[in-house]
């Protein structure tokens, strides 16, 4: 790791990225991730490598599906709108088995909406987002440290998985500020051997496709792809907690509005709540283990977000009925204040009884 250096967190994305191996890098401006293009439009040439701004979101999706094709590696970034336009490629890539990387710095919505951040993307990341039945694996990082290592350890995730991963964030978190510690440069890794780089000896030449018009064939490739996909949530599930231990309440957060959240526990702990935070570091995989644990002996979750209601519906299926799950947040582009956050957590001990 490299000495701490004071990055923006749209820049830090962007060093990341080089570090581990990314030499292709194509998208198309939209606030507030437009540093990230910026800052590889000048970074890639400095190690060999290209930027190209597209046309359309449409296009940089597509190109990327080119350049992972060929087994480079290769990332795009937006923000909400822009990820939409995406989804195709997205789907594509996932039907092709091409790895790829998608940053989102998540903005509000719906439609145009606004710059300002928000987490209202859950939905269209953790569902698929596009077409089809596939998935992709999100992270949901919270400092920009783990915004470093989450984007750095992507690449190697979509290659060992040969799939789209994507690292979501928020404007705030693209436009903050803090020290990070880079990973050290990794070797570019050469094309694999199914990349479509000619036929070097084989008799054919390695064939990218996700086009299949008999339906059985189809259905055995869709149920090839699902067992990837049940190991990719067997191996990379991430989470972490906080406080839990003689917790008799918890809150569930991820992202920006976790940050938030530490601050409302430990407001609370000094006031003489039993109180903690679950925080997903994978969006999906959702980690399902410490709801497992948790609901024997948690009195109650509250999810905290920046949407109207959407990474709760998963708390609610990891719970399953085993306590209650109740739900804050904010929208819009609107953050959750800490006050706010532990008048709900209040409101929800008065309901359910609890230790104070």
């Amino acid at each position: 790791m490299s000495e701490l250096q004071l990055f923006k967190g749209n820049e830090a994305v962007g060093e990341a990225a080089i570090r581990a191996g990314c030499r292709y890098f194509f998208g198309y401006p939209i606030t507030p991730q437009n540093e990230i293009p910026e800052y590889m439009s000048w970074r890639l040439p400095e190690v060999g490598g290209v930027f190209l701004q597209a046309e359309s979101e449409v296009s940089a999706i597509n190109m990327v599906y080119g350049a992972g094709g060929a087994g480079a590696r290769a990332m795009t970034s937006s923000s909400s709108p822009g990820i939409s336009l995406k989804q195709e490629g997205i789907s594509f890539l996932a039907g092709a088995e091409v790895p790829g990387v998608i940053v989102n710095m998540v903005r509000g919505g719906p439609g145009l909406g606004g710059i300002q951040p928000a987490q209202s993307d859950y939905f269209q990341a953790t569902r698929g987002g596009g077409h089809g039945d596939y998935r992709t694996l999100v992270f949901g990082p919270a400092s920009l440290q783990e915004l470093v290592d989450m984007t750095f350890e992507a690449f190697a995730i979509a290659d060992r998985y040969r799939n789209p991963v994507m690292v979501v964030g928020d404007g705030v978190m693209g436009q903050m500020m803090e020290p990070v510690s880079f990973p050290e440069q990794v070797e570019v890794p050469d094309p694999p051997e199914w990349a479509t780089t000619g036929r070097h000896g084989r008799d054919e030449a390695n064939l990218i496709n996700s086009l299949y018009l008999d339906p059985e064939e189809l259905w055995a490739h869709n149920r090839r792809l699902d067992e990837k996909y049940r190991r990719m949530a067997d191996n990379e599930v991430r989470w972490t907690t906080r406080d839990m231990d003689d917790a008799d309440f918890a809150f569930v957060a991820y992202g920006t509005t976790a940050r938030i959240v530490q601050k409302a526990v430990e407001q609370m702990r000094a006031d003489g709540y039993a109180v903690g935070l679950v925080r997903p570091q994978t969006l999906w995989p959702f980690p399902q283990e410490p709801f497992d644990e948790l609901s024997e002996r948690v009195r109650g979750f509250l999810t905290v977000e920046m949407s109207m209601g959407q990474m709760v519906e998963d708390v609610s299926l990891a719970v399953d009925g085993r306590a209650p799950v109740e739900f804050y947040g904010t929208s819009g582009g609107v953050m959750p204040d800490y006050r706010e956050v532990i008048a709900s957590m209040q409101e929800m001990i008065g309901k359910v009884g609890g230790r104070a």
